[in-house]
């Protein structure tokens, strides 16, 4: 339940969780930005990248654009707008869906496979540099358990495809 006027004063931040907020906020703004500019070197946003990574990943290259939608983690039409940006590159294609003509399947070509297969290495380097070569093994493994005890918060049902690979945010902290 969240709190409204008329219910109990607001539990303001301590000094400690304040810090922690203010950490998350500067990554959540500042490391999309810094994978943006590596893969702008290789021709590529990270919104594009990741909507090429999910369908390299998944059976014949191909997925609907409702799937897509959930695993890039942005709308349709932002969806549809990056999509055509790839199709015009030559890195993807959309038909109708054999199975069900009201759906729309978004399939990357042999070209945008080979486009992002050329660019994973200098993507995980800088995921690597940026976010785990700072981080002990112990660190890696709690911040695996807080993102997804984060997500589970903002999506109890987990409902996007991250969810198969999700940790059980009941897990205790004994890691």
């Amino acid at each position: 339940m969240t709190n409204t006027p008329t219910d109990e004063a607001p539990r303001w931040l301590d000094e400690e969780e304040r810090r922690a907020w203010l950490g998350l906020v500067g990554i959540m703004r500042r490391l999309e930005h810094a994978l943006d500019a590596q893969l702008r070197e290789e021709g590529l946003t990270h919104f594009e990248y990741g909507v090429m990574a999910a369908l390299s990943e998944s059976p014949q290259r191909a997925l609907r654009m409702s799937v897509l939608a959930l695993y890039a983690e942005g709308s349709l039409s932002r969806l549809s707008q990056v999509v055509a940006r790839l199709e015009r590159k030559g890195y993807a294609h959309r038909r109708p869906d054999p199975d069900d003509g009201r759906y729309t399947l978004a399939t990357l070509t042999d070209e945008g496979y080979e486009r992002i297969v050329s660019a994973a290495p200098g993507h995980v380097a800088e995921v690597r540099r940026l976010v785990f070569d700072p981080l002990t093994k112990a660190q890696v493994k709690q911040l695996a358990h807080i993102g997804q005890r984060v997500l589970h918060a903002i999506d109890p049902g987990g409902v996007g495809p991250r969810a198969m690979h999700a940790v059980d945010p009941g897990d205790s902290d004994r890691d």
